[in-house]
C-alpha cells in the first residue's frame, strides 16, 4: 500500500507536466493557425492596395506566407515533447524525397507556377488565348493551378504545366490593337466616294485613335466587289465596343449615300440566245474544227 501510494505521488507531478505540455502546444496550434489565417488577410488585403504589385503573385504569396507559418507552428509543438530540431529537418526532408517522387506532375505545375510568376506572360486580368485551345480572361494564378473565366462567364481551371508548354496570345498586353474592316464596293459605284465617305466616318470617330492616323485603301479585287481595307487603331480595353460599332454605322453610311450592298452576280444565257450566237461567230472565226 505505502508503495502504491509512493507511486502515485511520483506519477502526478509527471501527469501535471504532460497536461501542462499538451495545453501549451495545443494553445500554440491554435493560435500559430489562427495568426497565419489572420497573416494572410492581412498579406492579401496590404498587396491588394498597392498599385505596385502585381495581382498574379498575391495568391501564391498568400499561400506562401500561410503555410510557412503553419509549418514553424507544428515544429514548435513538437519541440514542446522534447523531439530534436534536427530530427524534425530530417524527417521533413525525407517526407519531402517521398512526395516528390510520387508527385512529379504536381511538382511540375509548381516549377510551372513559378516560370508564370517570374516571366509574366499572363496576368490577372488580361485575356489570353491558348494554342491547346482555351481562352478567358485571366483570374488567377496559383501554385497549381491556373483560372480564366471565358466571356460567356464559365470558369476553366488549368494545370500550370499546362498554361507554360501551350503557345499564349495575350490579347490585353498591348494598350492598343489595330482594327481591320473590309468594306466591299460594287463595280459601278463611285469608289472615290465611298473612301471619301469611309476615310471621314473612321476620323470622326470618338474611340479612334488619332497615332497612328486610320487609313482607308483598296484592298484587292474580286469577281463581283472591289475590297476598301479600313484600318484603325484603338484602345484594347475598349476594341469590341469600337468594332461593333464601326460595323453598323459603315453600313448605315454607305446606305445613306446610295451605295448598294455587294451580292454574287452571275450572267446566265439560254442556249441559241444571243450569247451563244456570238460565241459562234467567234468560233467560226477562229477556224474550230467541230463548226460544219
Amino acid at each position: 500500500m505505502n508503495f502504491a501510494a509512493a507511486d502515485i505521488a511520483t506519477l502526478i507531478p509527471r501527469l501535471f507536466d504532460l497536461g501542462l505540455s499538451l495545453l501549451t502546444a495545443l494553445l500554440i496550434l491554435v493560435v500559430g493557425w489562427w495568426g497565419s489565417a489572420l497573416l494572410g488577410k492581412w498579406v492579401r488585403r496590404i498587396a491588394g492596395r498597392s498599385s505596385r504589385i502585381d495581382p498574379t503573385i498575391i495568391p501564391i504569396f498568400h499561400s506562401t506566407v500561410v503555410w510557412s507559418i503553419r509549418i514553424f507552428t507544428v515544429v514548435a509543438v513538437l519541440a514542446r515533447f522534447g523531439v530534436q530540431t534536427a530530427s524534425i529537418i530530417a524527417v521533413l526532408g525525407a517526407a519531402g524525397l517521398a512526395v516528390g517522387l510520387a508527385l512529379q506532375g504536381t511538382l511540375q505545375n509548381i516549377a510551372a507556377g513559378i516560370m508564370l510568376l517570374l516571366l509574366r506572360p499572363v496576368r490577372a486580368g488580361e485575356f489570353v488565348s491558348l494554342s491547346s485551345g482555351s481562352n478567358g480572361t485571366v483570374e488567377e494564378v496559383g501554385m497549381f493551378l491556373t483560372r480564366l473565366v471565358q466571356p460567356d462567364g464559365i470558369h476553366i481551371t488549368l494545370p500550370n504545366s499546362t498554361v507554360w508548354n501551350a503557345t499564349i496570345t495575350n490579347f490585353s498586353r498591348n494598350p492598343t490593337r489595330r482594327f481591320d474592316l473590309p468594306v466591299g464596293i460594287r463595280y459601278g459605284d463611285d469608289l472615290e466616294q465611298a473612301i471619301a465617305v469611309l476615310t471621314k466616318l473612321v476620323q470622326e470617330h470618338p474611340l479612334a485613335l488619332k497615332d497612328p492616323a486610320p487609313e482607308v485603301r483598296v484592298f484587292e479585287y474580286l469577281d463581283n466587289v472591289v475590297t476598301v481595307n479600313v484600318r484603325s487603331w484603338v484602345e484594347s480595353s475598349r476594341y469590341w465596343e469600337y468594332r461593333w460599332d464601326l460595323l453598323r454605322q459603315a453600313r448605315l453610311l454607305l446606305d445613306q449615300n446610295g451605295f448598294q450592298p455587294p451580292v454574287p452576280l452571275r450572267v446566265v444565257s439560254a442556249p441559241g440566245g444571243a450569247a451563244d450566237k456570238d460565241n459562234a461567230k467567234d468560233s467560226a472565226k477562229d477556224g474550230d474544227p467541230r463548226l460544219p
